[in-house]
């Protein structure tokens, strides 16, 4: 697998995200395809890659209020 350099990417914080600070994710757009996410509060920790279609569908699973809830 190679590796997507995202040293010149354009994050932006997601509309999902809340205010208070915590569960604040950003993506970065502009990679035709693949759909770059990663949590705000550590900007230079890694990303997650997924592909367009992927990201589609659970973007759309979100707004029809299918959730995950993590706890630990």
């Amino acid at each position: 697998m190679r590796s997507l350099d995202l040293s010149t990417a354009v994050w932006r914080k997601s509309s999902y995200s809340n205010t208070d600070g915590g569960e604040c994710v950003e993506v970065a757009d502009q990679f035709p395809g693949l759909v770059p996410v990663r949590d705000s509060k550590v900007s230079d920790g890694p990303a997650l890659v997924f592909g367009a279609v992927s990201w589609a569908s659970f973007v759309a699973g979100v707004r029809g209020g299918e959730g995950l809830s993590v706890t630990g």
